[in-house]
């Protein structure tokens, strides 16, 4: 009787050059990239202006505060979940630092009192949307108000000085001109990136967005995900918060008023589902920058700032239609189905 024959497995595949540029430009972050580019062509066009170095500086810089958030808020996205108190957070932080500065303490000290009013702010949010199963539309709708009534019992209604030491933060330069806060967002968007793509808290994360049922039967630890994801969203608001009253020199109680939407809209153009599962660290990057690029151009071609608002908001739409496209929950708008329909009178 002969030996049964053995067959080996076949070697893995090898992804060619080709595969791997294919894949590399099905990547949203690569379209928005090219969005980008492309409409920087076009208005360097219009206006040499925009490619001067001290511009293209002062679009990063104008980005930072809602880039900054957007990394957290990317993270809430995944969750299946949204924040809509983070521009209340970021001035509540900002002027917390600055009446704990103003008591007497160190300028240090200061800054870490506002972060941490940030994050216990996201705690409190966490806290109440998964002890207390409400929407976090509605929790931190509340906060949002919450947290601006806070800011004015704080202030009385009046800014508050700044430590002249935390001044680099917003208003610092280095490597010939590079502002320190656009260094440290760049910084945060990559370390946002390796927490999601190559930790543990990333990976659950994105399972619990993705099917919050099968992540908490695989023993994920889901109400505890979704508090931290709202701890961290409140962290980096506290941060922003820092950010932009020391690059304006003073923390006033209406800071952040709307930021709350620009924010959305960065995570969202990035490639965050709203249906949750799905986002990019990166894409927040490219979407802040987006909108960045797009108020630049509107100041630099001198143009109606309503149409600013009309052209962000369409934007967003069409960044929302393409990630429903991209789930393929836009097959009965297809010319088949439409005919389809038509046909069959429906």
């Amino acid at each position: 009787m002969s030996a049964p024959t053995v067959t080996a497995p076949a070697p893995p595949r090898s992804r060619s050059a080709k595969d791997v540029a294919r894949a590399v430009f099905k990547r949203q972050e690569t379209g928005l990239l090219g969005v980008i580019i492309l409409l920087g062509f076009v208005v360097s066009l219009l206006n040499s202006n925009f490619l001067r170095t001290d511009n293209l500086y002062n679009v990063l810089q104008t980005v930072v505060v809602v880039g900054v958030i957007a990394v957290g808020q990317t993270f809430v996205l995944i969750a299946k979940e949204i924040d809509l108190s983070v521009g209340s957070v970021l001035a509540l932080s900002a002027v917390t630092a600055g009446s704990v500065y103003g008591s007497g303490a160190n300028p240090w000290i200061a800054m870490l009192a506002g972060i941490a009013v940030g994050g216990v702010c996201g705690l409190l949010v966490g806290t109440v949307v998964v002890i207390g199963r409400v929407s976090s539309f509605i929790v931190t709708l509340g906060m949002l108000s919450i947290a601006r009534g806070l800011t004015q019992l704080v202030t009385g209604g009046l800014p508050q000085s700044m430590p002249s030491e935390l001044s680099f933060i917003g208003q610092g330069r280095v490597f010939g001109g590079v502002p320190v806060s656009v260094i440290i967002f760049i910084v945060l968007v990559l370390l946002g990136q390796l927490l999601l793509t190559r930790t543990v808290f990333g990976l659950r994360v994105t399972a619990i967005g993705d099917n919050d049922a099968a992540a908490r039967t695989g023993g994920i630890p889901v109400g505890r995900t979704r508090i931290l994801t709202f701890v961290l969203i409140g962290l980096l608001a506290g941060l922003a918060g820092i950010i932009f009253s020391t690059q304006v020199g003073v923390a006033e109680a209406q800071a952040g008023t709307g930021y709350e939407l620009d924010v959305i809209a960065a995570a969202v153009i990035g490639g965050a589902s709203l249906s949750g599962g799905r986002g990019s660290i990166i894409g927040a990057f490219l979407g802040a920058c987006l909108l960045g690029v797009l108020r630049n151009a509107f100041i630099l071609l001198a143009l109606s700032p309503f149409l600013q608002q009309l052209s962000i908001g369409l934007v967003i739409v069409l960044a929302a239609l393409f990630d429903q496209g991209r789930q393929g929950n836009l097959r009965h708008l297809s010319p088949a189905a439409l005919r389809q329909r038509f046909l069959s009178g429906r």
